[in-house]
């Protein structure tokens, strides 16, 4: 399954800014590279602790709601069927764990959006998607205006999940289960900028349990 094509007008920051992060994760000892040849995905076990975990849910918890979509041209009435909301970005410890994260990419706070919390329970999923924005779509004239293309995406598991939940990228074979307090990182575009196809992905179907997680999505320069 491929998106349809579309422009690319921050295809040189993407090229510029992937091979920035690609760098500065290369030099950590402590990540891991996912080995498939046409994406890149890192990980990082132990990335936030036990209690950090348990804040961060309380917090989705008190955010969640029906999850929104943005209209790639597929029908969306059962596509994401979880609970999710931005937590909120002045909070102290927001902070803290931002410029965790940040501070890992080696890029600057104000090219990442307020952190979002979504929550699964059991059935509920998100289809195969891109997180790159599909720049035909009638949302493009704005989101290009307040920080251009989501450049890399990082993922941070807060609980194990009994059955089901994986991050799963069917282009290329790769399911990633949820561990508690480890972080995914990918980069929404190839290395030369253009946008990959294969980073499309999936949060799989929660079968017994509930899944948390935290998302932080970067831009190609300066968010809001």
């Amino acid at each position: 399954m491929d998106y349809p094509p579309c422009p690319n007008p921050d295809k040189v920051a993407l090229m510029r800014l992937g091979a920035h992060v690609r760098r500065r994760l290369a030099a950590d000892p402590a990540v891991h590279k996912v080995p498939v040849d046409r994406a890149e995905i890192w990980a990082l076990s132990d990335f936030v602790s036990a209690d950090e975990c348990d804040q961060l849910i309380a917090m989705v918890d008190r955010t969640a709601q029906p999850s929104a979509v943005l209209d790639h041209g597929y029908a969306a009435d059962t596509w994401r069927t979880s609970y999710s909301g931005d937590v909120d970005r002045n909070d102290p410890f927001v902070k803290m764990i931002e410029r965790r994260i940040d501070d890992l990419l080696g890029i600057p706070h104000e090219f990442g959006e307020t952190m979002q919390g979504q929550r699964y329970a059991p059935r509920q999923e998100f289809k195969p998607h891109q997180d790159w924005f599909w720049t035909k779509a009638p949302y493009w004239k704005a989101e290009s205006k307040r920080g251009g293309q989501r450049s890399i995406t990082a993922m941070i598991y807060l609980n194990d999940v009994e059955e089901g939940g994986t991050t799963d990228f069917p282009n290329i074979g790769v399911s990633i289960p949820p561990q508690r307090g480890a972080i995914i990182i990918w980069n929404n575009s190839c290395p030369d900028g253009s946008l990959n196809q294969d980073t499309l992905h999936a949060g799989t179907p929660v079968i017994k349990g509930t899944k948390y997680i935290i998302t932080k999505w970067y831009r190609t320069r300066k968010w809001g």
